[in-house]
């Protein structure tokens, strides 16, 4: 922040914005509207300054975090081994020992049967369609494409939607235009 945006700032700490103060403050020449301009980019200025702070902080403490977790993460793991092995040794000894409990814990097995898994999608499809599977094909129209093609026409008074060759597209209305506004600095 330089020395102008920190006057700006300073310039503003002792104006509360309160509903009162929005209504008496309104723009109304071009140096107003400079004048508003040099607020907006001070405040952005500080903002942006606040939330690289913030972000250096969090990063430390992530950092922190990540160091405090990792034994303790590499220590859970261990013990899950330990408790997985054991419960595998049971299951083969008893193939109903699905779970085993214990007042501080539970250990439960779970068997994911086999099932078909999809590494190809394109090989897929053409074998759907060169089977005539049909309803197994999910039919959806590429809008943003077809969006580009159309055009909006008024017609008796009345917007509608038509291709390119002039034929009405059924299903499309025609969104009202309207106005927005962004602010830049």
């Amino acid at each position: 922040m330089n020395a102008l945006q920190q006057f700006e700032i300073e310039e503003l700490e002792g104006v509360e914005l309160t509903e009162e103060t929005k209504d008496r403050f309104k723009i109304n020449d071009l140096d107003q509207l400079n004048w508003a301009f040099r607020k907006y980019n001070a405040l952005l200025e500080e903002k942006k300054k606040k939330e690289q702070l913030a972000a250096a902080e969090i990063e430390r403490i992530t950092m922190w975090i990540n160091a405090e977790k990792k034994p303790i993460e590499d220590s859970l793991l261990f013990f899950e081994f330990l408790i997985k092995e054991y419960h595998q040794e049971q299951l083969e000894a008893d193939p109903k020992a699905k779970t085993i409990s214990t007042p501080y814990g539970k250990s439960k097995s779970r068997v994911v049967k086999e099932a078909p898994k999809q590494v190809n999608k394109d090989f897929v499809l053409d074998y759907v369609k060169s089977n005539n599977l049909t309803d197994f094909i999910k039919e959806e129209v590429k809008w943003a494409e077809l969006k580009k093609t159309l055009k909006v026409a008024d017609v008796g008074g009345k917007k509608i939607v038509l291709n390119e060759d002039g034929q009405v597209v059924p299903g499309v209305e025609v969104a009202k235009a309207n106005t927005s506004f962004k602010v830049e600095v």
